[in-house]
């Protein structure tokens, strides 16, 4: 393992307890997953040293599997936005991973796993994937089992996984039991007007759809700029309102020993049941809109996240392009997008709720046709290594 990345909590390979499609297959577990005989620290000072005593749920299947789980990945304390955690972006040492899912992300773009679990409320999953250079999914709202794995915003916290490309992701997928869809050919939606992006991402983003279109692709616009603006406002409120009531008594108890997280439970119940409720509606009015719009365009690309990673360690990034997605619950992917040069950049692909298999199918698909027209991008090294 890398010292200077700092992906891990703890290395101690567990064997697996069954056999089948995952056999010998190592992945990491992030830290707010329960792992039995393995540090369960929930990313922060407070729970130093802390052992669990079960494995989550997830964590339980993919041992059964055959998975040998090789550790516990750093993630920021709680899931929460910050602080950020040692982790390193294998790819330029000096910039944030992401996070929550850090050390996940980070383990993955550094060929220390081929697998490695995360959790996603807002981005925590697609960021660190777009910021590192690998594929990151966040599986439909409510189809993977959340048991054993600390909350942070029930009605929106989603499980997640870190490959390599793709097509590994879809493997992954098919060989936990889920099915693996079929070829489809159908239009694709993006936004008209963009999104608020920085000009690395605004510009790669323009150029992917352009290479789609040269390949025969039909790609059509909608114009969801400001309503994915809203949602992630509604998305926070929810967050900040759930978030509070679940860390209320952790706050009681610990206080400012929280540290960053104590601004989520002091602002969180703030919030009136009203305005939480108010969010919440905009929310499912805002799922039946987009159920319509996937009819006409199954697959919605966007981009996976404002820009490449910040410079430096103190943030994590902005969630903006992943927490609208959370909200309605939709199975989201993060691709690389091809870049001549400079820090990985994420293609999002987005579908309907429990169209997991036609997202992942349609991620193999369109990176394999940025590779063949000679613009995909190729696995990037970490800065300093071969």
């Amino acid at each position: 393992m890398d010292p200077s990345i700092h992906a891990w909590v703890q290395v101690l390979p567990q064997t697996s307890t069954g056999n089948g499609k995952l056999s010998e297959i190592p992945f990491g577990a992030k830290d707010i997953m329960e792992t039995r005989g393995l540090s369960t620290e929930y990313g922060s000072p407070i729970y130093k040293g802390r052992i669990g005593t079960v494995d989550a749920v997830i964590v339980r299947d993919l041992r059964l599997r055959g998975a040998i789980l090789l550790g516990k990945t750093q993630c920021t304390a709680f899931a929460w936005f910050a602080p950020a955690t040692p982790t390193r972006n294998p790819r330029d040492l000096e910039h944030t991973p992401g996070g929550s899912s850090s050390g996940s992300a980070a383990a993955v773009a550094a060929g220390m796993v081929p697998v490695a679990l995360g959790t996603q409320t807002s981005g925590s999953v697609l960021r660190p994937a777009s910021y590192c250079g690998v594929t990151g999914f966040k599986a439909s709202y409510g189809l993977l089992p959340m048991e054993g794995v600390l909350p942070l915003a029930k009605s929106l916290d989603t499980l997640g996984f870190f490959t390599h490309t793709p097509a590994d992701m879809l493997a992954l997928w098919e060989a936990m039991g889920h099915p693996a869809g079929r070829a489809e050919d159908f239009a694709l939606g993006a936004p008209e007007p963009m999104p608020e992006l920085e000009p690395a991402m605004a510009a790669a983003f323009q150029n992917a759809l352009s290479l789609l279109r040269s390949a025969g692709v039909s790609i059509r616009s909608i114009d969801i700029a400001g309503m994915l603006a809203k949602l992630s406002d509604a998305a926070k409120t929810v967050l900040f309102y759930e978030g509070a009531r679940i860390h209320q008594q952790r706050f009681n108890e610990y206080g400012s020993r929280l540290a960053d997280l104590t601004d989520l439970v002091q602002e969180g119940l703030q919030i009136s049941v009203e305005g939480y409720d108010e969010a919440r509606r905009y929310i499912a009015e805002c799922k039946a809109r987009v159920a319509e719009m996937y009819k006409a365009t199954p697959v919605i690309l966007v981009p996976a996240a404002t820009g490449p990673a910040p410079l430096g360690l103190a943030s994590t990034g902005d969630a903006r392009m992943n927490a609208p997605w959370t909200a309605l619950g939709t199975p989201a992917i993060s691709i690389p997008l091809p870049v001549p040069s400079g820090l990985p950049l994420g293609l999002q692909l987005t579908a309907d709720h429990g169209q997991d298999a036609r997202v992942l199918r349609t991620a193999v698909r369109l990176q394999r046709m940025q590779r063949m027209l000679g613009s995909g991008p190729g696995r990037v090294p970490a800065k300093g290594r071969p």
